[in-house]
């Protein structure tokens, strides 16, 4: 799917969506999702909206076990060898 185009909302939606669908594919209820979380009912439910702070979504995505898939979603920023031989004694500020 092209992001480039789409509303953060939409997004937001998205994302909930499928927080949803891992959770029934899970087959996890809600309540069962807001206990084992500490979270509330109406936290997961704004979460599956698409309306939830970041520390929420990383709560569900461990509860879920798919917090590692973070790497897939922001892959890991690395340097090279070769920049690392270039930046050798220099301190990035």
């Amino acid at each position: 799917m092209d992001y480039s185009s789409v509303t953060d909302k939409a997004i937001q939606q998205e994302l909930g969506g499928r927080i949803r669908a891992l959770r029934l594919r899970k087959n996890i209820t809600q309540h069962d999702l807001a206990s084992s979380t500490t979270l509330s009912l109406n936290t997961i439910k704004a979460l599956e909206a698409g309306n939830a702070k970041l520390s929420t979504l990383i709560a569900v995505l461990r509860e879920l076990n798919v917090l590692e898939q973070l790497d897939n979603f922001i892959p890991e920023i690395t340097i090279s060898p070769i920049q690392l031989v270039k930046m050798r004694g220099k301190v990035r500020r």
